[in-house]
Parts: C-alpha cells; sequence; structure tokens
C-alpha cells in the first residue's frame, strides 16, 4: 500500500509492521472464533451437558 512512501519505510524500520502485525493477530482471533463457534452452529449442540440443544427458543404458546 504505502511501500513506495520513504516515511512509511522509516515508520516501519523504527516501529516494526504494525498494518502487518493487525493483519496476522485479527487472522488468529478470527480463526479461534470460528473454530469456538462451529459446535454452537449444531442444532444438537447441548453445551456439554445433557438436557436441550442450545438454539432459538420456541415460539410461545397461543
Amino acid at each position: 500500500m504505502f511501500e513506495d512512501a520513504p516515511i512509511y519505510q522509516r515508520l516501519v524500520a523504527e516501529r516494526g509492521d504494525i498494518p502487518a502485525q493487525v493483519r496476522g493477530e485479527a487472522e488468529r482471533i478470527r480463526n479461534d472464533l470460528q473454530r469456538v463457534m462451529r459446535p454452537l452452529q449444531d442444532p444438537y449442540f447441548t453445551g456439554g451437558r445433557s438436557g436441550a440443544p442450545i438454539g432459538p427458543a420456541l415460539p410461545p404458546p397461543r
């Protein structure tokens, strides 16, 4: 993006490539969330306990 800008190169040399670090951390968090949320998308997931599955609430009786 700013690779041709001398000030950007100097900032990267002094402080590190912060945008690249942030992108890497965001990707790690996204992967962690996908791993954690995957079981919750299973309609029969009970959260590790016996009982009714976790999911949307039933509509109130009429």
